[in-house]
């Protein structure tokens, strides 16, 4: 009994492992895409609406270049 037990167990690891390796992958290319059509002026929303996560997230994880040039620039502005 606990041979099948250890068994199932090992297996079942061995298979989530194998699914976060490839959730990790996938997810790590999705934000690569968001990022590069973010930059290309795709807005937030309709990246999230395509992909299925909420329009927060994608901004968070490519927020608008324009925006963050202009928050350095004035930041720049300041301290000189």
């Amino acid at each position: 009994m606990t041979s099948d037990a250890e068994t199932q167990i090992r297996e079942a690891a061995r298979k989530r492992e194998k699914s976060k390796a490839a959730f990790e992958r996938d997810d790590a290319a999705l934000k690569e895409l968001f990022v590069a059509w973010r930059a290309q002026g795709v807005g937030p929303s309709d990246m999230a609406r395509w992909s299925g996560m909420t329009r927060e997230w994608v901004a968070k994880i490519a927020p608008d270049p324009k925006r963050q040039r202009d928050t350095n620039a004035s930041r720049n502005v300041a301290e000189s």
